[in-house]
């Protein structure tokens, strides 16, 4: 396995820690071009939660300032992590992440999105970008299942994030892929076929993004399951889950998250989500009993 920490201090020489931040973005999902409300687990603030807020230098300011508060980093990767960060004029989105990779602290720009909003123009943006430092492209895949991406809406089927992903590759872009394992109505086989899937991606995936389901505040998905609901995992069962989803996964691949952080008011399940302490400590138990 190879964790996230252990790959910055390979790639870059030193601890880079990510900043949170936002573009302005919209979400085809939501405003109708391709669905109204968004994916129906996805929050009001589009699963960018923590996300600094203002004009750029503002959030540089405020994101950098959180980080130090505890620590004496230098160097950041900026993450543009709120709703879908390739979903407007090409333009003006690139002069923003030009703005942003260039700034010296910087040492790679990464742009959370869908597979659906990667046409031409936006895909000359990233290897411009590319050039410049290095770039990452975070896809929300959640689930291969379709009948799973219909429940929750996602509104794209599994093709467009195939022919997504060897595009980027083809251009040398680094790809990292959200998972959420516990969606609703898919076993543990079903949850562990799309890591398979993931696995035997070709070429092979850089980086992937595990983290358990969480009902939040005022989603759809919360209605859902308060009209019905159906069972969480436990902490235990999530974490033998992900030490069996890492054992499928080529060594080479990055682990960029094993487990969710969901804002402390909005969440309404899993509770044990709250204390992240326990939950990677007991994840890391279950890592050194394989």
């Amino acid at each position: 396995m190879k964790r996230l920490s252990d790959y910055l201090k390979e790639e870059f020489g030193e601890k880079v820690y990510k900043l949170s931040l936002t573009s302005g973005c919209g979400c085809p999902n939501r405003d109708g071009t391709v669905g109204y409300g968004g994916c129906t687990f996805c929050s009001d603030l589009g699963s960018g939660d923590f996300a600094a807020r203002g004009d750029l230098d503002s959030q540089f300011e405020e994101a950098i300032s959180r980080i130090r508060a505890k620590t004496d980093a230098s160097r950041f990767i900026a993450y543009f992590q709120s709703y879908t960060n390739t979903y407007g004029d090409p333009i003006r989105l690139y002069d923003l992440y030009k703005r942003a990779i260039t700034r010296p602290e910087v040492a790679a720009l990464s742009i959370g999105t869908r597979p659906d909003c990667l046409g031409p123009e936006i895909m000359e943006m990233l290897i411009k970008l590319r050039d410049i430092k290095s770039v990452w492209v975070e896809l929300g895949l959640q689930t291969i299942h379709e009948r799973s991406a219909e429940r929750i809406c996602r509104g794209y089927k599994l093709p467009v994030f195939e022919d997504a992903y060897r595009r980027l590759k083809a251009c040398g872009i680094t790809v990292i892929v959200h998972v959420i394992l516990g969606l609703p109505g898919e076993s543990r086989e079903d949850m562990l076929d799309t890591v398979r899937y993931l696995a035997g991606l070709d070429p092979p995936l850089d980086g992937i993004k595990l983290q358990n389901l969480q009902i939040l505040e005022g989603t759809a998905m919360a209605k859902e399951y308060d009209s019905a609901p159906w069972p969480m995992m436990s902490l235990e069962e999530y974490a033998d889950l992900i030490r069996e989803c890492i054992s499928i996964l080529p060594k080479d691949t990055v682990i960029h998250r094993m487990t969710g952080d969901g804002p402390r008011k909005i969440l309404i399940a899993p509770l044990w989500t709250l204390d992240k302490k326990r939950v990677l400590n007991t994840i890391n138990r279950k890592l050194r009993e394989t």
